[in-house]
């Protein structure tokens, strides 16, 4: 038997002051290990590697003021803040169910929010995506939810990985599925998707101008890595400022994700069953970050309400003020609407 001590090694180094790349991050990635590395980058304005900051928080514990006892469903736990301040407002009695589609950041969640002391008869972790929030509340619950929040759109932890393919600063694997098991990857969906429909996917999903122009440059071209089609973006637009080239940039990657993961599909069919899974009174509040989103939120809100299954609704969106815009650059685009189920 070889009793050898194994020899230790070295992490390995990085050139310059700051590590750059995400794997590298390693204090960033491990608050309780380094907590004043983390506190420097949340100082600075910015989120750490691996890590999400929640947005709106107060705003949205005040419209949907949780309570001992109350039901609630998290339809996007991500990283798990937005449940982190919601479950301590749920004792006694209280439970709180979280969906998430994403296998891989699904049990890291589950993992922190146990270790913060929240056991499975007060939280349980359930990977689906929200489309799924009514077969999830008939199979865990006798009763509808009295809270549902939804934050849509990509986390923090997906954005920053190079490896999930989201990500526009380093080079990955073009994919930018939530779960990587699942549906086509967007390599293989720009492959294969002809130019009128990618026109039409540009526009609905993002807004982009340039849309006409952008379709016939990319549709049906074979993308390894998130930089080619960075640079194939850029190379069909060359005669614009920088500035507007890096938009269209995101626009592309934005409507890309949306295709991939049918997130406008999956909407639809949460504000559908929204009705049947709040009790009477219940409080559902949706946090969207492009007008796409937005406009579908609106109409099904203002429906409801003139069908008399919501009792009140948000007259206006609810924005993240100026220090949390500054703290955290990406609540800028956020977007936060709720509406209240009729009493009968």
């Amino acid at each position: 038997m070889n009793d050898a001590p194994v020899p230790h090694r070295r992490r390995p180094r990085y050139s310059g002051k700051n590590p750059r790349r995400f794997e590298q991050k390693y204090k960033e990635q491990a608050p309780a290990l380094y907590p004043e590395e983390v506190q420097k980058i949340l100082n600075s304005g910015k989120t750490p590697a691996g890590a999400h900051r929640p947005i709106l928080v107060a705003e949205i514990l005040q419209v949907l003021r949780p309570s001992p006892g109350d039901l609630v469903v998290d339809c996007t736990l991500g990283y798990g803040g937005h449940s982190r301040e919601i479950l301590p407002l749920l004792h006694p009695g209280g439970r709180l169910l979280g969906l998430d589609a994403d296998p891989i950041e699904l049990p890291r969640t589950e993992a922190r929010l146990r270790e913060a002391g929240f056991g499975p008869e007060t939280f349980s972790a359930h990977r689906c995506n929200f489309a799924g929030i009514a077969a999830v509340l008939a199979r865990e619950s006798p009763r509808p939810a009295d809270v549902i929040l939804a934050d849509l759109g990509v986390s923090s932890m997906q954005l920053d990985n190079p490896a999930r393919g989201f990500s526009l600063k380093h080079n990955g694997p073009l994919d930018m599925r939530m779960n990587p098991n699942k549906g086509q990857s967007a390599s293989v969906f720009l492959s294969q998707v002809g130019a009128e429909k990618f026109q039409e996917i540009l526009e609905e999903n993002a807004d982009e101008p340039h849309a006409l122009l952008l379709s016939k440059a990319l549709a049906g071209k074979r993308c390894a890595g998130t930089r080619e089609l960075v640079q194939l973006i850029q190379a069909a637009l060359p005669n614009r400022p920088a500035e507007e080239r890096e938009l269209s940039v995101r626009r592309v990657f934005q409507a890309l994700r949306i295709a991939v993961n049918e997130e406008f599909g999956a909407l639809d069919t949460l504000l559908k069953h929204l009705p049947q899974c709040l009790g009477a009174g219940g409080r559902v509040a949706i946090l969207s970050f492009h007008s796409g989103e937005d406009r579908r939120v609106k109409k099904a809100f203002e429906a409801g309400l003139q069908a008399g299954v919501y009792g009140e609704i948000s007259l206006e969106i609810i924005k993240a003020g100026e220090e949390e815009r500054r703290a955290n650059p990406r609540s800028k685009s956020a977007k936060l609407r709720w509406a209240r189920r009729s009493d009968c």
